[in-house]
């Protein structure tokens, strides 16, 4: 069912890739430095014509590499502008460096990153290895269900790192939101630039009258505390992030919190997962509603910082949890988002729920409605208190014998 609109939009048919340079578009940043890399190039590329044709005031870096296109975008943001950039995969990981030179910095960068697989082998399809290889690297991260919700969290995105101090990383499933088409409510472009407002930056490199140094040698005395401070604005943003979503709802309607709760008001089972595959949990789940199955969904909109407190709460009384990542941590012990769960949970004393892991979806591999319904049986044996040792090892979803 279409959401009736707002009186600030309208209906366009958009893939992920086109809505992300639509919301830059509307944004105008002073400097977008990017270089291309499937499946997020559309996005630079639309972009890129934007400025060509004097759409916008941009200035657009064509850079030789991802790590230059990160290092240009810090540059710039240091210099006391808006900046922004794009990437997925590989591209991802060759900026890894730069990463934490931006969050160390406190400079207030937005990146789209499209979920992409890391080689090798070579795959172009999505999981989310490349996201949460870089979930400690200071950065807010941002995941999207839909086309709708990577427009909508780009947009806020801007605000949030520019009162959190923080860079920002909107993600959207790779092909299966980057290049898939969906009606969209686009917001009108005054409305729009009314959201985000000036940027005006405290201090910036730029500023000859009020002078200072940025990225000094940082030894023993003062590292652990810069380092620290980082930390504590990762914590502090949840609020800031909440209080700029019910912003958005009042000026356009549409509701976000920091993770999403369908059908957990009165479930024994729930299912937690990230990204594009909520849509199947969630149809799944409605089919199983109408038998009678009290189960439910948490999706996880912003995983960094991780909203545990929260989370925590909603789970304590569910009997069994299935946590579903798309990505694998090779480590012989659990995946990240079923060990940030479990953690949550220890860290409150809360040890009722029964927990099981599971990976998905690597490569792009498919995860269908039976699937999730064949969860639920593993789910309802646990609960019936069968099938215990199910919760001490990791499970794999679809994967051929």
């Amino acid at each position: 069912m279409i959401r009736p609109l707002s009186s600030k939009g309208k209906l366009v048919a958009k893939t992920g890739n086109e809505i992300a340079a639509e919301a830059m578009r509307q944004i105008e940043p002073d400097v977008v430095a990017a270089y291309p890399i499937t499946p997020a190039t559309e996005i630079v590329q639309i972009f890129s014509q934007f400025v060509a044709d004097g759409i916008v005031k941009s200035k657009y870096i064509a850079v030789e590499s991802e790590h230059s296109a990160m290092s240009a975008t810090i540059a710039a943001s240091a210099a006391g502008v808006r900046a922004m950039t794009g990437t997925s995969s590989q591209g991802l990981c060759f900026m890894w460096e730069m990463l934490y030179i931006a969050s160390g910095l406190r400079l207030p960068i937005v990146m789209v990153a499209v979920n992409r697989a890391i080689s090798a082998p070579i795959n172009i399809h999505c999981d989310h290895s490349d996201t949460m290889g870089a979930r400690d690297s200071g950065w807010i991260q941002i995941y999207s269900e839909s086309v709708q919700e990577v427009y909508d969290n780009i947009i806020q995105a801007v605000r949030i790192a520019e009162q959190t101090k923080l860079p920002v990383l909107v993600t959207m499933d790779g092909f299966i939101i980057s290049h898939c088409m969906e009606l969209v409510e686009v917001y009108n472009d005054d409305a729009v630039k009314s959201f985000i407002g000036e940027y005006t930056p405290e201090r910036y490199l730029l500023d000859i009258k009020n002078p200072y140094t940025l990225g000094s040698l940082d030894l023993q005395n003062y590292y652990f505390e810069h380092k620290y401070q980082i930390a504590k604005a990762m914590i502090d943003a949840q609020t800031t992030i909440v209080n700029i979503a019910n912003e958005f709802t009042k000026c356009f309607g549409r509701s976000y919190n920091l993770y999403e709760k369908y059908m957990m008001d009165d479930a024994d089972m729930a299912i937690v997962i990230i990204g594009s595959a909520a849509g199947t949990v969630k149809m799944a789940i409605n089919e199983l509603r109408s038998q009678n199955i009290k189960i439910g969904l948490i999706k996880i909109r912003v995983y960094r910082p991780f909203p545990k407190d929260n989370i925590a709460i909603d789970l304590a009384n569910i009997k069994s949890i299935a946590v579903l990542d798309r990505s694998d941590s090779c480590s012989g012990a659990f995946s990240p988002i079923y060990s940030d769960i479990v953690s949550s949970l220890y860290s409150e004393g809360i040890t009722t729920p029964k927990i099981i892991s599971y990976v998905y979806g690597l490569g792009g591999r498919e995860i269908t409605i039976e699937h999730i319904k064949n969860i639920y049986k593993t789910l309802n044996q646990i609960m019936l208190g069968k099938d215990q040792k199910d919760c001490s090892i990791v499970h794999y979803i679809n994967l051929r014998k």
